[in-house]
């Protein structure tokens, strides 16, 4: 390959990193504390695109996004901010997709530079996208179990509040001090929109829509009834608690259990390509038969197929619902 093509795909990588860092690492100057405090109470509140919600947004971010059609776009992709809520991410997902594309384009210069063949160079850039992917989902489990594991002394702490008398209002305000993060960010969030005026159904509605966690379902449903039709609430959460400390038992139970299945199917989903890899530095010229021949390139796609087939069948093995 000429150097004028070297010198183009790297340019092209460089200018992705400058629009990365001019994008994601330096703050926007124009927002206050404040403004980013209301549009965190103000976020994905109703899920509607009524005039209304219309007008806060606007008025929250100052319309910045609106003559932006891919980040409109970007901003509608189902799941891919509450992702970056849950993960606790401080970005948007203008930035997070400029991430993607970043990596997607250094993973293609690797390979125009490096001695890899010029047809890998999608493969690789692929892979390389899948890098802050990867991040992000890693991110967003670790905090949603801390979340899991919290809840029940949440729950028994809350209890003890409203035997000693407080309200259930005080008993959020409690729990978000005395416990940690993720836990008592998510409460105290509750609490403050409370004191905003919004009514304690909505709030926990709220905080259980943002965090996937069924235990936390299972709270929110049980605070709804109990104000509706009565009932000790105190005696109500320590029940909650017990059963999900139960089933976080039964949970690490079942992982011990599967340990030897996780990693059997990590090393045979590991295997191929890193046979390809080494094949690839022995006899250059009889890996590249895959991609030269059509009977080749007709095996790399059902390996490639195989591959992925296999891996949904030892997830939904390894995998059990409690």
């Amino acid at each position: 390959m000429s150097g004028i093509v070297i010198v183009v795909a790297v340019g092209v990588f460089v200018a992705s990193i400058v629009a990365f860092a001019i994008n994601v690492l330096m703050p926007n100057s124009d927002s206050t504390s404040a403004e980013d405090r209301l549009a965190a109470m103000a976020s994905r509140r109703g899920a509607t695109n009524s005039p209304e919600s219309d007008f806060k947004s606007l008025l929250l971010n100052g319309g910045e996004n609106s003559t932006n059609p891919l980040a409109k776009f970007l901003e509608e992709v189902p799941g891919l901010n509450d992702y970056l809520e849950q993960a606790d991410i401080n970005m948007n997902a203008m930035q997070f997709a400029m991430i993607c594309l970043a990596t997607l384009v250094g993973g293609i210069v690797i390979t125009v530079v490096s001695p890899l063949p010029i047809l890998l160079a999608p493969i690789v850039g692929l892979a390389f996208m899948t890098l802050p992917v990867g991040w992000l989902m890693f991110k967003r489990k670790r905090r949603l179990n801390k979340f899991g594991n919290q809840m029940p002394e949440a729950l028994e702490l809350l209890g003890r509040s409203l035997r000693a008398g407080h309200s259930l209002n005080a008993g959020f305000d409690l729990v978000s001090k005395q416990m940690e993060a993720p836990l008592s960010v998510e409460f105290g969030r509750a609490f403050e929109e409370q004191n905003f005026g919004i009514p304690l159904e909505e709030a926990i509605e709220g905080m259980a829509a943002r965090v996937p966690n069924m235990d936390l379902r299972f709270f929110a449903t049980a605070i709804i009834l109990q104000r509706q039709t009565g009932g000790d609430l105190a005696e109500i959460l320590d029940k909650i608690s017990h059963l999900v400390r139960e089933r976080l038992q039964i949970q690490g139970q079942i992982q011990a259990l599967t340990g030897e299945g996780r990693m059997s199917g990590a090393v045979l989903l590991a295997l191929p390509p890193v046979l390809f890899g080494v094949m690839l530095k022995l006899n250059y010229d009889y890996v590249m038969m895959l991609f030269t021949d059509e009977y080749g390139q007709y095996m790399l796609g059902g390996a490639l197929f195989s591959q992925l087939l296999g891996a949904l069948m030892i997830k939904k093995i390894i995998t059990i619902k409690v």
